[in-house]
């Protein structure tokens, strides 16, 4: 097996270290000439946990991750992959992206932030990345830095 990479996972949450991620995936997907997939998981399970659950809150999660993914589409482009694809999926993204994506896709590597949104849950049951490390079918790169301009 080479040591080139063909299609690469960037996990993205709206966070910093996700930004960073993505801006680093830009550039291992174009040395690898790789399909890269963007993939960004609605955690449905903040959801459950709220006894006044609406629809409100679901719908604003649902436009947050498609103007969430369209912009990073439209940056992708801008740096010269104009071919990503989206993947949404609900539930919780460091189940489902080891789990699932990681094997729909085939993936050979996943990139994501050292840290995802909910502190709390860091703090219980451990970090999104770590998760995906230790689950993950593949090579992961959890980016901890932001890109030398």
């Amino acid at each position: 097996m080479g040591l080139k990479y063909k299609k690469i996972l960037v996990a993205v949450d709206g966070s910093m270290e996700a930004e960073w991620a993505f801006k680093k995936a830009i550039e291992i997907a174009k040395r690898n000439n790789a399909k890269l997939i963007l993939a960004h998981v609605v955690d449905t399970r903040s959801f459950a946990a709220m006894e006044a659950y609406n629809m409100t809150m679901s719908d604003r999660a649902e436009s947050f991750a498609a103007e969430l993914t369209e912009k990073y589409k439209q940056e992708a482009a801008a740096s010269g992959m104009p071919d990503i694809e989206i993947a949404v999926d609900y539930g919780s993204p460091k189940v489902k992206i080891p789990k699932d994506i990681a094997y729909k896709y085939d993936l050979d590597l996943i990139i994501c932030g050292a840290t995802g949104l909910n502190a709390v849950e860091r703090l219980l049951i451990g970090s999104v990345s770590e998760h995906i490390t230790r689950s993950s079918p593949c090579d992961v790169l959890v980016v901890r830095t932001q890109q030398d301009e």
